[in-house]
């Protein structure tokens, strides 16, 4: 293994570490999800453009033009799935949070006939039973329906993230010739700016108040974990192969739950166990390729 794919496997696990701590910061940020939203995208978005600057380049004004319709619509997209990921956070733990954000890409599969064309494998159709059958036993529904009314809520606002994640997914692959780093940066920025209006009529911001821990950690959230983590990510994505990136990317949730665990000491059954260990297997398993046939 040569130091150029050294480095870029170390990007993408320090990516992934930062990513699986959000979650973490989330709990001890006293702000309103709409705000933190807002936050990471401008500040995210601020963060790349000086990046990329600061390395000599600048955004392909025609691509960003040629695509900006659909770079608008996923932006606005992305702002809204925070706001329910960070709403996730707040009803129930962060693993089960996180976990009900990783039934995306089982969202994904199920849409991909319809929305792609592409054919629903007995693998991948496995694939989406295991995640069905893990995700009833996150959430407990054999017992009372929900794991309670605060754990019902934040499960339906995890759900509810990952459906838009998937949205923004399949959106993503109508958008053809621009840089992927281009492209993220316009739609975190679009996320931001969307979200400023959305923030303005709904919340009292003159009621507002900031601690400087509470600045820290907004800082944080859209420094470090938007324009640190993607830009570790998009370095590391240079160098990767695909199946690598997929399968790696597996630690942010796994992280997410050991945090959970290990520093928040948040709860979770056995068949709750159960359920995360099948619903991140039928996601990881689903990102493999297809065998070819032998001839």
């Amino acid at each position: 293994m040569n130091a150029a794919v050294t480095r870029a496997r170390l990007s993408l696990i320090a990516a992934m570490c930062i990513w699986g701590t959000i979650g973490l910061v989330r709990r001890f940020l006293p702000v309103s999800s709409g705000f933190l939203a807002m936050s990471r995208g401008l500040m995210g978005a601020a963060f790349l453009l000086l990046l990329i600057r600061l390395r000599g380049n600048r955004l392909s004004a025609a691509s960003v033009r040629a695509n900006g319709a659909l770079l608008a619509l996923s932006g606005a997209m992305i702002g809204f799935n925070w706001i329910l990921l960070f709403e996730a956070y707040r009803y129930t733990t962060v693993a089960i949070a996180e976990l009900c954000y990783y039934m995306a890409p089982v969202f994904i599969l199920i849409a991909a006939p319809f929305v792609l064309r592409e054919r629903l494998t007995l693998r991948k159709l496995l694939c989406v039973a295991a995640a069905l059958v893990g995700m009833a036993l996150v959430s407990e529904l054999t017992k009372t329906g929900f794991a309670g009314v605060g754990d019902g809520r934040g499960i339906l606002f995890g759900l509810s993230a990952a459906a838009l994640y998937a949205c923004v997914v399949l959106l993503n692959k109508r958008i053809h010739g621009i840089d992927a780093l281009d492209k993220t940066v316009v739609q975190i920025a679009c996320a931001g700016l969307v979200l400023i209006p959305y923030v303005l009529l709904t919340e009292d911001l003159s009621a507002m108040t900031l601690t400087p821990l509470s600045v820290a950690l907004l800082l944080m959230v859209g420094l470090v974990h938007t324009g640190l983590a993607y830009a570790l990510y998009f370095g590391s994505m240079e160098v990767l192969p695909a199946h690598t990136l997929a399968l790696l990317g597996y630690l942010d949730p796994v992280l997410a739950i050991l945090f959970s665990a290990l520093l928040l000491r948040e709860p979770m059954s056995l068949m709750q166990a159960l359920g995360a260990v099948l619903i991140l297997c039928a996601a990881i398993v689903a990102e493999l390729p297809e065998t070819a046939p032998k001839s």
